[in-house]
């Protein structure tokens, strides 16, 4: 089901200019002598963990956040990456619960997280020689509502993808090309985006959503999002894995899962899958 990942107009990706990019990219994190790497294991973080691990070696530390908002089988997937690359990886703790202006979940949620995340970043440094921090911000993210990039300008974290000019579909392509496993992965949010704005984000709602994912892959899907509704949980299903979803006999298996899981009511998303689907309702975003 690989194919399921559009990489927009691949064909149309310049492999002379993919690799000036990438050569750039390289250029741009041996200037920065040692880096502690923001890394989900997701697309973006996980190339830009393997870029640094190329261009400065054991210089280039991954570091991934252990939250409650990162679902474990993401963790796990991280953890094997970087080892099936050499990368030194790091878990550290991460307390973004504890902050109230994060649980409280409003449309500057994720700065919060990111804050906290870079701050504990930033604790380590030290203990490394004094990294530069990055994160796998990439140009496509530049036009899309992402507090998370005001905390990176707060914390001075730089962003080696933005500077070298790429976007999502070359990170996936240069991904492909190097052997990454990561190339197609579907796009990552952590839990907390699952939840709605204004409505507390708490360990226990995210961990009924968690496994409601785990649930709906189990059954083959691949590009989905379980939104939490209090009582109700809303799926978002990729529109080219609708046919999957749409009969009575998965009709009933969702049910059963989903009030197995504590949700009343379950409901499918007409729309389908979409990326920032709960930004719908801030201002100036309805589609």
């Amino acid at each position: 089901m690989a194919g399921l990942v559009s990489l927009g107009p691949a064909a149309a990706l310049d492999p002379q200019v993919l690799r000036q990019k990438e050569d750039r990219l390289f250029e741009i994190l041996r200037g920065l002598g040692r880096v502690l790497v923001a890394y989900s294991g997701g697309t973006d973080s996980a190339y830009l963990a393997w870029a640094a691990r190329q261009s400065i070696g054991d210089a280039a530390i991954a570091v991934t956040a252990d939250s409650p908002s990162i679902p474990e089988s993401h963790k796990r997937d991280a953890i094997v990456f970087a080892q099936q690359f050499g990368i030194r990886h790091e878990l550290i703790p991460s307390h973004e619960f504890e902050n109230p202006a994060y649980a409280a979940n409003n449309p500057d949620r994720c700065f919060h997280c990111k804050d906290e995340l870079f701050r504990r970043m930033e604790e380590i440094s030290p203990s490394y020689g004094d990294c530069a921090i990055i994160y796998g911000v990439n140009s496509d993210d530049l036009g899309d509502y992402r507090p998370g990039q005001g905390a990176a300008k707060l914390h001075g974290v730089k962003a080696p993808l933005v500077e070298a000019g790429l976007s999502k579909a070359e990170i996936r392509e240069l991904s492909r090309l190097a052997g990454l496993p990561t190339w197609d992965r579907p796009a990552a949010a952590c839990l907390s985006s699952r939840i709605p704005y204004g409505t507390q984000v708490t360990p226990e709602n995210i961990k009924q959503v968690e496994s409601a994912e785990e649930e709906l892959k189990a059954l083959g899907f691949r590009q989905f999002r379980v939104r939490y509704h209090g009582e109700l949980a809303r799926i978002e299903v990729a529109r080219e894995e609708m046919p999957h979803a749409l009969s009575l006999e998965m009709f009933d298996t969702l049910s059963a899962i989903f009030k197995r899981l504590g949700f009343t009511y379950v409901a499918l998303d007409l729309n389908g899958y979409r990326q920032g689907s709960l930004n719908e309702v801030l201002p100036g975003r309805n589609p």
